[in-house]
Order: C-alpha cells, then sequence, then structure tokens
C-alpha cells in the first residue's frame, strides 16, 4: 500500500511541468482565435459601408431627396440621382426613345390621332376579312346546291334514259320465238309430262280467283315475287328473259313480267298441267 502511494506522488511531481507547458499554448490558441473574429468582423463591417456607398438610393431616399431638392427630378422608374453613370445611360435612353416617337408622331396628341388610325385600319381588314369569308361560305353553298340541282338532273335523265331503253327492249322483245325448234315446249311437254304437272297453285290474295291477263296488263307486285319465279326457263324450253324481265307462273299459265312496273310482256295459257 505504501509503495502505490509513493508511485502516485512521484508521477504527479513529473506531470506538473507538462500539464503548465498545455495550459499556456491553449491559452495562447485562444487568444490567436479572437484576434482573428476581431478581423473579420472588421473586414465585414468594411465591406458593407462600401456597399452601402455604391448601391443605388431607395425609394424612399429619392421622395426625400425630391421633397429636399426638387430642380433634380429623377428619371422615370428608377431612384437615384442624374450623376450616377447608369441613371445618365438611361436617361439618355429615354430621351432618344421620346426624339425618335417625336419625330415618328409628333405630340402626345399626334401620336393618340396615329394609334386610332390604326386601330380603324385594323378594324376594317377584319371586317374585310369576315366580309371575304361569308362571300366565300355563300358561294361554297352556292356551288354545293347547284351541284346537287345538276346531280339530281343527271339521275333524272338516267333513269328516263334507263326506261326508254327498256321500252324499247320490251318493244324489241320478239314473240316469234315460237317458231325456233329450240323453244318448242309443246313438243318437249308432249314427251315429259310430269316436268310440266306443276303443284298446286296458291294466289297470293286470300279472295282472289283466276283471271285471265293479257299482254300490256298491270300486275300486282305479289304476283310477281319471287317465289313464282321460273329460275331455269330452258328447262320449261322457253327463252331466256331479258334484262328487267322475269318468267312467272300464275295458275297455270306463264307470264313474262317486268319486274319494275309489273307490265305483262309475253303470256303463254295453259302452259301447266
Amino acid at each position: 500500500m505504501r509503495k502505490a502511494l509513493m508511485a502516485m506522488i512521484m508521477a504527479a511531481t513529473v506531470m506538473t511541468p507538462i500539464a503548465a507547458e498545455a495550459q499556456r499554448r491553449g491559452g495562447d490558441r485562444s487568444e490567436a482565435r479572437s484576434e482573428r473574429r476581431e478581423a473579420r468582423q472588421e473586414r465585414r463591417e468594411s465591406r458593407q459601408e462600401a456597399r452601402q456607398q455604391r448601391a443605388p438610393q431607395t425609394r424612399q431616399q429619392v421622395r426625400q431627396q425630391r421633397v429636399a431638392q426638387p430642380q433634380a427630378q429623377p428619371v422615370p422608374g428608377w431612384g437615384g440621382s442624374r450623376t450616377d453613370p447608369r441613371m445618365r445611360q438611361h436617361q439618355e435612353r429615354y430621351d432618344r426613345t421620346a426624339r425618335e416617337n417625336a419625330r415618328r408622331y409628333g405630340s402626345q396628341e399626334q401620336y393618340r390621332e396615329v394609334v386610332q388610325q390604326q386601330r380603324a385600319a385594323n378594324r376594317e381588314a377584319r371586317q374585310d376579312v369576315h366580309q371575304d369569308r361569308r362571300e366565300d361560305r355563300r358561294d361554297w353553298r352556292q356551288d354545293r346546291r347547284g351541284d346537287r340541282r345538276d346531280w339530281r338532273q343527271d339521275r333524272r335523265d338516267h333513269r328516263r334514259d334507263w326506261r326508254q331503253d327498256r321500252r324499247s327492249d320490251r318493244r324489241d322483245w320478239n314473240r316469234s320465238w315460237r317458231n325456233d325448234r329450240r323453244y318448242d315446249w309443246q313438243r318437249w311437254r308432249y314427251s315429259n309430262r310430269n316436268i310440266f304437272r306443276g303443284s298446286r297453285y296458291y294466289s297470293p290474295y286470300r279472295d282472289w280467283s283466276y283471271r285471265r291477263f293479257s299482254i300490256g296488263l298491270i300486275l300486282q307486285p305479289l304476283f310477281y315475287s319471287q317465289r313464282y319465279w321460273i329460275d331455269d326457263p330452258f328447262y320449261y324450253r322457253l327463252p331466256p328473259a331479258p334484262y328487267g324481265t322475269q318468267w312467272v307462273r300464275y295458275y297455270d299459265d306463264v307470264l313474262l313480267v317486268d319486274v319494275y312496273t309489273g307490265e305483262v310482256i309475253d303470256v303463254i295459257y295453259s302452259f301447266f298441267w
């Protein structure tokens, strides 16, 4: 125990000069930091003073200067004196623009008059554009109306020509086909009786009874509907039907009918058994 205490006393005696040296060095560093801090503060204050001297005046300062010195008028839109180089440059630009406007338009009243004339000219130009657009639309409608009228007239002419051609075809229908041996249906029926033994005929109208039709009469549409067509005329040794016509069964008769008008063009009585 005594040895340990003696060792501690000897260690404290040896470390005392080292601690004193460290304490002295720490005090020197704190003093250097404080000196550097004071130097930075002084430089900051000097820069702020220089910036304030170079900066333009505020609006409030300009108002105060106007009240104090009415003869020193600042340039519109700027807060500063005429002695500032930037203010002089702006004033020169402002004066140059004013001189250019005065050379072009004269006084302020003349400038207003020029502006009014330009507005009137623009208004007239817009009106002309609108008028031209309305006229173009009207012309386009008239042209379209005329085109539709021409198209309807062409369609009517085409239909009239088609009807005339169809009438001429019907008119040109040659009933002398009965003299052609290829269409000798009577002889064919004599040798093939079962073919001409047709099924029961059902009239399309309930109260309709058999009436003999002749050439030139007009049939009701149901009499020449598709259920009464003879699809293969040559099967019965009949000539082919022209365009727009069809061989139709009517009871035991066979009629050549115009499917567009219902007109009977040719007829064979008692064709089926």
